[in-house]
């Protein structure tokens, strides 16, 4: 591995967390920055992810942060769910130490791009909340579990995953979802951050640089989802997800690799 910190690479790669945690607030798939940076950076792929999971926790929890404060997220309602996407996400991490992910690597990009066709068309996405499919507890042991491991066991899209069942499943608004899945996906990676550590895998100093840009971006990307809602959150999460199912299948084919 072939790595040193200047602070050219400094300056890039917090601008590269500024860039994701601005559009992850909104639509996820901030990974598909930081991600490739890591690795044009020169942190091998286990690396790379680790450290990316350390300077996603900083997007994600001022992102929540900010949810909270603006009363579009009650922590006391979610409560069985954080605990859920945290051990599911920890029985990913495990698991996928264990499991050839191979099947996911091509079942994915057709997932994200069913994603963005359902953003896209469904009647279902507005600013009003809709019909609930599973009651909280439910949901709790079923979408937030089963995305949770998900994410610890692969990861990209896990934002939209989220926002995709608390609209489908709990019948949230599109605004009232992206905040709800940004809690849910800040415990997903406080899980998958604890095991990547245990394993020594985490560059720390170079993590907490991004993590603070990372802070940065999403609170600015927040107050747009608290503004604008749907307007902004859906041609996002449909871009996102077809750049997402591109990248992914591109890579799988050798055209160019992260």
């Amino acid at each position: 591995m072939s790595f040193e910190l200047t602070y050219e690479l400094i300056m890039i790669l917090f601008a590269v967390a500024v860039l994701a945690g601005f559009i992850d607030a909104m639509a996820g798939g901030g990974g598909l920055l930081t991600i490739p940076a890591l690795m044009w950076a020169g942190l091998p792929p286990t690396a790379a992810l680790a450290t990316n999971k350390l300077q996603a926790c900083g997007g994600s929890f001022f992102a929540s942060v900010y949810f909270i404060r603006k009363g579009m997220v009650k922590l006391a309602d979610m409560k069985l769910a954080i605990i859920c996407a945290f051990l599911g996400a920890a029985l990913g991490t495990i698991a996928v130490q264990l499991v050839d992910t191979a099947f996911l690597e091509v079942l994915l990009p057709f997932l994200m791009l069913a994603i963005g066709g359902y953003f896209l068309f469904s009647k279902k996405i507005s600013e009003d909340d809709k019909h609930q499919v599973l009651a909280p507890t439910l949901f709790a042991l079923t979408a937030a579990l089963g995305v949770g491991l998900y994410d610890g066991f692969f990861g990209p899209g896990t934002g939209s995953f989220f926002a995709l069942a608390f609209v489908s499943l709990a019948g949230f608004g599109l605004a009232k979802a992206t905040a709800h899945a940004k809690i849910l996906n800040f415990s997903t990676n406080i899980a998958s951050l604890i095991f990547f550590a245990i394993g020594g895998k985490v560059f720390w100093v170079l993590g907490s640089i991004m993590l603070v840009g990372q802070a940065i971006g999403a609170t600015l990307g927040s107050r747009l989802v608290f503004t604008k809602g749907t307007k902004i959150i859906k041609p996002l999460v449909v871009t996102m997800s077809v750049m997402m199912s591109v990248k992914l299948l591109t890579t799988q084919y050798d055209f160019f690799a992260w």
